[in-house]
């Protein structure tokens, strides 16, 4: 059986949801599930959601990282051997091998520090990225680095590009996944000194590299896997997100004040417009995973509710399943070849 390490003292309301999502994927998913935090505040919500009579144990942890944990004194909490917060521990169980992936709606950046002292990197990459995916015409992409890397060198986008490719394939079952590189035109001369050095090196890898893509490409779904700095990346991530709620929250501003007809019409497209909001609700997918650290991490939104805890379980699920971690490392290694 899977066993999955969740944070119970991750997201912003913790650990209501942390707990209640968990206990949601160990029911419908048959999983195992390792709650690390606080007993006394874990307990009292797992015997409230009935996750006595499930394969979910309790991993204490009594304390925490926040947002407020930064610089040197974040790095001691996360290097320490001897740490206690529930992110040190979690990912040591990882790294023990008794568990097979981690998940937390906490910091992503203490995520990503701890799980870089934790776990390490894997072998050939330089630096982990965060995968995002997004919707397209024709189903999704995965954008990355989406914030781990504000600034990056060329052959990170490479390694990027592989480990993209790969959890496309693994995960999303995307034979051959389409790669891109994101740039402010599609010519191979456009863009950053950073896109134009990155090129070459996509271009000669093994990857099916298709070339540069702007924004609207992605979203017609010319390319699954899309790879860029962690700063273009993010502004990219919250652009969409900020659009996407826009257009929802308006689309419902005009049935709510239009005449009847346009009301009549609203009732009708409303599981039309419900389909459309549920492609686009991150809590669908859960987190994002982590790539290049030596583990399995999925990290999420510190506003995560149960259902974005649920998910990111389900995804994690299925990354250790299709065993992505070593395809990783083996098609890193393979790059080094040349």
């Amino acid at each position: 059986m899977i066993r999955i390490v969740v944070d119970a003292m991750g997201s912003d309301k913790y650990p209501t949801p942390d707990v209640e999502g968990a206990v949601m994927a160990a029911r419908e998913y048959g999983v195992e599930i390792l709650l690390v935090g606080d007993t006394a505040k874990i307990q009292p919500v797992l015997n409230s959601v009935g996750g006595a009579n499930l394969p979910v144990q309790i991993v204490n942890a009594p304390e925490m990282l926040t947002m407020d944990d930064k610089g040197e004194d974040l790095v001691m909490k996360a290097r320490h051997k001897e740490s206690q917060n529930s992110m040190a521990v979690g990912l040591d169980l990882v790294k023990r091998g008794e568990a097979d992936a981690f998940v937390t709606a906490g910091n992503t950046g203490a995520a990503m520090v701890t799980s870089l002292f934790r776990l390490g990197r894997i072998r050939g990459v330089d630096r982990p990225a965060l995968v995002g995916p997004f919707p397209t015409a024709s189903g999704m992409c995965l954008v990355l680095d989406i914030g781990a890397n504000p600034n990056c060198e060329p052959l990170n986008l490479q390694q990027f590009a592989i480990m993209g490719s790969v959890y496309a394939e693994r995960v999303r079952g995307i034979k051959n996944p389409r790669v891109g590189l994101i740039s402010n035109g599609e010519e191979a001369g456009k863009g950053s000194e950073l896109v134009k050095e990155a090129y070459p090196l996509l271009e000669n890898s093994r990857l099916n590299f298709v070339g540069n893509v702007e924004g609207k490409e992605i979203f017609n779904g010319h390319v699954d896997v899309a790879v860029t700095d962690g700063f273009t990346g993010n502004v990219f991530l919250k652009g969409t997100e900020a659009v996407a709620k826009l257009l929802i929250e308006k689309i419902r501003e005009a049935i709510r004040g239009g005449n009847l007809p346009t009301k009549i019409g609203g009732a009708l497209v409303r599981p039309a417009l419900g389909s459309i909001r549920k492609m686009l609700d991150p809590s669908e997918e859960g987190a994002a995973p982590l790539l290049g650290v030596n583990g399995l991490v999925f990290i999420g939104h510190g506003r995560s509710d149960a259902l974005a805890i649920k998910s990111a379980v389900r995804v994690a699920k299925a990354a250790a399943e299709a065993k992505v971690l070593e395809a990783i490392k083996s098609a890193i290694e393979e790059s080094l070849k040349k």
